[in-house]
């Protein structure tokens, strides 16, 4: 059975202990690595309309071409990140890279929709081979007293990759074509590759147990299951027969999992038991809402910028960037914090100022105040996931012992994934349904064919009043004001979820390291049992 102790760093391919000098390669090849997964997942949100136009494709296909890589990245993040521990991380994420680069080429040269959906599906797959292997070379590397800070990097590429990814992508499809998009992570690719090769050194664990090749399956239709539901409910409608039976399939192989694994004990591919502690518990809970009030806020940030302000997409990824700055410098600063007050506290004061800037953007949002009225709440918000991301990484993959380090970095991301899901689902329907309840008594007036265009969201109101003749600045101020009043719906929900953390982290958070010892003995008496 395994324990919450801290892995020990690696020792050089030559015997000794790596030096700052090849610590810092390893970490910059690791984060360039994990830049080029990141940047892929959100780089074609930019480009559906020229997907569209291009292919001939419906939406629905569309969809498809953006939401098969990260349903294969989530699914087998799990499975790989074991076999990765199994195999050889260098090994691992040497294949990773190969694929990715290549897939990324063919998707970029891709003369259909069915090529352009098996080139997304190669590079989920083989963003799943990067992805936890980038962040169990950290944990099973660097020495102790050095991994927090290398975590934090790792979180802060993480947290604002797919921000920086959006900006990089739409300057792309504003200066070039969209088929540039995939140049960024195939160089990214290719510059990691040759870093890993030169710098990386090989880890992995023998086992005395076989492989849980069942475990494996059912945690890949579990979160294929799941996050299908959360993906199409809001498209083709909760009770749609489609989504219930993802959402059956999904619940049964989560249920079956946890039986599984409980009945596979110290040879599970992951030890469920393990929750019962607070360090992965805490951890995991407190990135699955952090990375989904994050993910909402995007769902809600980007209409507010284009529909309602008026901006190009390259401007609005632009207003996006000081709040993924203040994440990116708030993740270097969280181990420092961490080490001087404790992971809890750090956890807490960033969950904090993350339901601060989730208040402050309810609060003082307006059409009139345009983007002054929402900068603090985001400045706020990236600060305060920043502070909160990387303790509760390093609470996730110190649970796990080093032979399962790509099982921990693995679940870290899972969570991460199913957060960013669960967010875009449940903040984007709110805001969905706040915009239709405020607008319907805004529409006196208005002729039925526009109205119920208007309905349908700000940006088809933005549109439609184009023919509305001398009505048509009435209907645009209407959406505008609605799509206001549902921003604040949906952000004192985030403001609900984060409070219902706060108080979580404050009493049931990580523990501190003077704690260590303690949650040790609490391993070792669940593998008793």
């Amino acid at each position: 059975m395994s324990t919450n102790q801290p892995p020990q760093a690696a020792p050089a391919s030559g015997g000794g202990t790596l030096d700052e000098r090849e610590l810092r390669a390893i970490l910059i090849a690791v984060s360039v690595a994990l830049m080029a997964v990141i940047a892929s997942v959100s780089g074609l949100n930019v480009a559906q309309t020229h997907l569209a136009v291009e292919f001939g494709a419906p939406q629905n296909a569309v969809l498809w071409i953006i939401n098969v890589y990260t349903l294969a990245l989530a699914a087998l993040l799990l499975p790989l990140g074991a076999i990765g521990d199994r195999l050889g991380r260098k090994p691992m994420l040497i294949t990773g890279l190969t694929v990715f680069g290549a897939a990324g080429i063919v998707a970029g040269l891709a003369p259909s929709t069915e090529v352009m959906i098996a080139a997304r599906l190669a590079g989920g797959v083989s963003a799943a081979m990067i992805m936890p292997i980038t962040l169990a070379v950290i944990t099973s590397t660097f020495p102790e007293e050095q991994r927090s800070k290398a975590i934090g990097v790792w979180t802060g590429v993480a947290g604002g990759g797919g921000i920086l990814g959006m900006f990089l992508s739409a300057l792309l499809v504003d200066v070039a074509d969209w088929r540039w998009l995939f140049v960024l992570p195939v160089v990214l690719a290719v510059v990691a590759l040759a870093m890993t090769l030169k710098s990386v050194p090989d880890s992995r664990e023998h086992s005395a147990h076989s492989f849980d090749g069942i475990g494996a399956l059912l945690s890949a239709v579990a979160v294929i299951g799941l996050i299908l539901v959360l993906q199409q409910g809001p498209e083709s409608g909760w009770a749609a027969p489609a989504t219930l039976i993802s959402l059956i399939a999904g619940v049964m192989a989560a249920i079956g999992f946890v039986a599984w694994e409980l009945r596979r004990r110290d040879a599970s591919l992951l030890d469920v038991r393990l929750f019962r502690e607070r360090g992965l518990a805490g951890g995991s809970i407190t990135l699955l809402a952090v990375f989904g009030v994050q993910a909402g806020i995007a769902v809600v940030l980007f209409p507010f910028f284009q529909a309602v302000l008026g901006w190009s997409g390259l401007l609005s990824t632009v207003a996006m960037m000081p709040m993924a700055v203040m994440m990116m410098m708030a993740s270097g600063l969280a181990p420092k914090m961490a080490a001087r007050f404790g992971a809890r506290s750090t956890m807490t004061v960033g969950v904090a100022l993350g339901a601060l800037g989730l208040a402050l953007m309810a609060l003082f949002v307006s059409v009139e105040g345009g983007y002054l009225s929402i900068l603090a709440g985001m400045l706020a918000m990236g600060v305060g996931m920043g502070l909160s991301m990387t303790p509760s990484t390093e609470a996730i993959t110190s649970s796990l012992p080093r032979e399962k380090q790509g099982v921990a970095s693995a679940l870290n991301d899972v969570t991460r994934e199913f957060g960013t899901a669960l967010g875009v689902a449940l903040l984007g329907a709110l805001l969905s349904a706040g915009y239709r309840g405020a607008i319907d008594g805004r529409l006196h007036g208005i002729p039925a064919g526009t109205a119920d265009t208007a309905r349908e969201g700000v940006a088809n109101a933005v549109e439609a009043a184009r023919s509305a003749g001398s009505q048509a600045q009435d209907l645009v101020h209407a959406a505008q004001q609605s799509f206001v009043d549902g921003w604040q719906q949906a952000m004192w929900a985030g403001v609900a979820v984060m409070g219902v953390l706060l108080v979580y982290v404050a009493f049931r958070g990580p523990k501190d390291s003077a704690s260590t010892a303690d949650e040790t003995e609490t391993a070792e008496t669940v593998a008793a049992r």
